[in-house]
């Protein structure tokens, strides 16, 4: 199983792979979910495949954020430069970028970045028909779910087993974007969570998480079928890297590993494993402390002496020949091979060289990363070289090997693609999109007709005449469907076809697979993270029918999407920020018994922020404010939602005659990132 290890910039890759890391991911200095890291620019990229793949280890090259239309063409580039360093992999987000890996480099495998939200098998198995080599699981997971999604599909899976927990759910966190502009999905998060949001029960900092630690489960995620285990933290120091790969190491050998040390050198109060164990409660949040700090620095010194030396990681086989004419050396390393001649023999004036001399000469690899598995010779009776001879022909033999090893064949490259232009802003007026979280919030008597809604799945199928009081309706599918649920969810989609709905509408790629099994129309929310043009048209090829553009991206922008199908905004609403499968709430393992399903968070500055409760299952965190656009100028929009959360039924109609009027927002709102460009 792989060890796959963080690499922040040069040191940190050293520390991982010397400290034995299988492969290191690393980002360039722009498009990866780390800006903040130290990074690597084109020439950096090249020295740090250069340096690993000398060393037998692998390169995987995070691209794993949302790009605008403005920045396709650069990102093409970007990509270019990645698949002509040699790179292993490319760790990917945005279906954009997929698009242009798959155009301009399509031998370069390519994994689902954990942005992706990859938590049942119906994601899993969409990315396996459309391509990708592996999936980046979300942290979320199980270990019961991992293997239900492992006896389903062949696509190779990746776990994180060590580091920070996201509290939300990845690639579905806009806590940041909303609240300072800076976004996670663009690499800039500011990580306001760690800050302190107080719960119901007066529990400080509920949205901060202990790291995570499943190093005691190693052995048990290889039996689930998990492939590469990967350790967070390319923010983190070296000496944190060496510390998790060496327990890594150990734990994969069945070998003690130095818990203690772990977590001294990083942690939060200590780890969890909940999630995987499904221990999901209260014992999982914790912040670092001054006591944490203070550990840290106690054991610095000591952990880099594990990477202080270079490791001999690849085995080599050498076989000299001595003759009184010709002194000759040959290497491989099971897939290269290198010869060369050295200076001729001289006759021996004391001992004859024998092989044990010439090994004990020629295995002194020190200071490379090479080890001698096998030597063999033929050396001619009566002759001899001095070691200098025999060091000589070694070191330039293995200078030979690894410039070999370090050839960058590099992949095919295809020309730069075309990159698709924005669109004018045509002159059409948005349709009325109503979605509601509860059907209570539907009033008796009043004309929907001319509106489509979205209303969740169960309240259709418990009360399937709300079909019939709108123009279209559409199923909502929960943002979250882990493994266990999918046949549940399944049943469900069947039912509202067959009481009517045409369509459903979803947040998530695994359940778009979902509901085209279904014989359902698909139509696409905010949390498939659309911002640009040509993931908009890999979406419509997948199946989409319309598209609720990001709302981290700007109302100009979301106008000017270039694709065939109709897309829309939030122009309304609550937005959601967070997922959580770690509700913040929580007493223990258990609900409050005072908890209705809809408790505020306070943060420091008495700001309240609505929670909703997915039956027990997931929770979502709302902006503490409603978006509200509706004075604004929308024309050149197929659709606008308002989104309704915990208005009350007279509260929804009063928004929706306000955005009829175009009447200008009343009380506490936002215009949210419309009108703001991101980080």
């Amino acid at each position: 199983m792989e060890i796959l290890a963080p690499a922040g910039a040069m040191e940190q890759l050293i520390a991982a792979v010397r400290s034995g890391a299988n492969a290191v991911y690393l980002g360039t200095k722009n498009f990866n979910a780390r800006r903040s890291a130290g990074n690597f620019d084109d020439a950096q990229l090249i020295e740090a495949v250069n340096y690993c793949h000398e060393r037998s280890v692998k390169v995987h090259v995070t691209f794993n954020t949302l790009i605008t239309d403005l920045e396709l063409s650069d990102a093409a580039k970007q990509i270019e430069k990645i698949a002509l360093s040699g790179a292993d992999a490319a760790i990917i987000q945005d279906l954009a970028v997929f698009k242009l890996f798959r155009e301009i480099c399509p031998d370069l495998p390519l994994h689902a970045s954990t942005q992706m939200s990859i938590h049942n098998l119906s994601g899993a198995k969409q990315l396996e028909d459309m391509g990708y080599s592996r999936v980046v699981l979300a942290r979320e997971v199980s270990l019961t779910e991992i293997e239900k999604i492992r006896k389903s599909c062949d696509i190779e899976l990746e776990s994180f087993v060590h580091g920070a927990l996201c509290m939300s759910v990845s690639g579905q966190c806009y806590l940041s974007a909303m609240l300072g502009g800076r976004s996670g999905n663009r690499g800039m998060c500011a990580q306001p969570c760690r800050l302190e949001f107080t719960n119901t029960s007066k529990r400080p900092y509920a949205l901060s998480l202990k790291d995570m630690s499943y190093v005691q489960h190693i052995k048990a995620l290889e039996q689930a079928g998990i492939c590469s285990i990967k350790i967070e933290g390319r923010m983190k120091r070296p000496e944190y890297v060496a510390a998790a790969v060496t327990a890594c190491k150990n734990a994969l050998r069945g070998e003690k590993y130095d818990i203690d040390t772990l977590r001294a050198v990083f942690s939060r109060g200590g780890f969890t494993d909940g999630y995987l164990t499904s221990k999901i409660g209260e014992s999982m949040f914790g912040i670092r402390d001054k006591g944490d700090v203070i550990s840290s620095a106690t054991v610095f010194k000591p952990l880099q002496e594990l990477y202080r030396n270079e490791t001999p990681l690849v085995g080599i086989n050498m076989h000299l020949t001595a003759t009184k004419n010709l002194s000759s050396l040959y290497i491989d390393d099971g897939e290269h091979s290198v010869y060369t001649q050295g200076p001729q023999p001289l006759p021996a004036t004391g001992k004859p060289m024998d092989e044990e001399y010439a090994k004990r000469s020629l295995s002194k690899t020190g200071g490379t990363p090479y080890f001698l598995k096998e030597f063999t010779c033929d050396i001619e009776d009566g002759i001899f070289m001095p070691a200098s001879a025999l060091n000589k022909l070694r070191s330039t033999c293995l200078e030979q090997l690894s410039s070999l090893r370090m050839k960058n064949e590099g992949y095919k490259i295809n020309p730069l693609p075309g990159i698709p232009k924005q669109e004018r802003i045509r002159d059409i007026e948005p349709q009325m999109r109503l979605r509601f979280l509860s059907a209570n919030q539907i009033v008796p008597g009043f004309d929907y007709t001319q509106y489509d809604a979205i209303l969740p799945i169960d309240a259709i199928n418990a009360d399937p005449s709300l079909i019939g009081r709108f123009k279209n309706v559409y199923a909502e599918v929960d943002e979250l469907v882990f493994a266990l649920e999918e046949e549940a969810l399944l049943k469900k989609l069947l039912s509202v076809k067959a009481n009517g709905v045409r369509g459903a509408y979803c947040n998530n790629i695994g359940a778009l697979k979902l509901i085209k099994e279904a014989g359902l129309e698909v139509h696409g929310g905010t949390g498939l993270n659309v911002l640009n043009s040509m993931a908009a048209k890999e979406f419509e090829r997948l199946g989409l029918k319309s598209l609720t553009v990001s709302f981290e991206g700007l109302i100009t922008d979301a106008k000017k999407l270039s694709c065939d199908i109709p897309r829309g905004v939030i122009a309304y609403g609550n937005l959601p920020v967070m997922l959580l499968r770690s509700c913040p709430n929580k007493k223990g393992f258990a609900c409050p018994p005072s908890c209705n399903g809809r408790p505020l968070l306070k943060d420091r500055m008495g700001v309240d922020f609505p929670l909703i409760c997915k039956n027990r299952r997931y929770s979502v965190l709302l902006n503490s404010v409603p978006v509200n656009i509706s004075d604004k100028d929308l024309s050149g929009l197929d659709f606008v939602t308002l989104y309704f959360t915990n208005e009350t039924s007279a509260d929804c109609i009063k928004i929706i005659e306000d955005f009829k009027t175009g009447e200008s927002p009343s009380g506490k709102f936002t215009r949210g990132l419309y009108y703001k460009k991101l980080q």
